[in-house]
């Protein structure tokens, strides 16, 4: 089970940082990645990290702006947003999943609920 939080509201150009924590200490070695879907479109991949040698993912719309990391201690993935962008309002989701799968896929297993991010100017 998966619990997203860390969401609220920021002004353009700030921070903020969302945690994506699981109880199931199989979720050190799964490839987990951050989702987000703004009013009205889809669901899409911002960020992701592999279980297996920590490589990551950025969509080009965050890139340099945002910041997927892990700490197998705490059993949680972190993504640290900054130089927030109205655009970058959205409900944000973490997934995880075995390895083994493209970025593209979008095949995940376990999805954690949703939490808001709310970029105001």
């Amino acid at each position: 089970q998966l619990q997203a939080s860390g969401g609220g509201s920021a002004q353009t150009g700030g921070s903020l940082r969302l945690s994506c924590a699981a109880s199931d200490r199989t979720f050190i070695t799964a490839d987990v990645s951050w989702f987000r879907q703004a009013p009205g479109q889809g669901r899409v991949i911002v960020s992701g990290i592999r279980g297996y040698g920590g490589s990551t993912y950025y969509a080009d719309s965050v890139k340099g702006r945002f910041t997927i990391t892990r700490d197998t201690a705490k059993n949680t993935v972190y993504l640290q947003m900054n130089n927030l962008k109205l655009e970058d309002t959205a409900v944000y989701f973490c997934a995880a999943r075995g390895s083994g799968y493209g970025w593209a896929d979008p095949v995940y297993e376990h999805w954690g609920l949703g939490t808001q991010v709310t970029v105001s100017s």
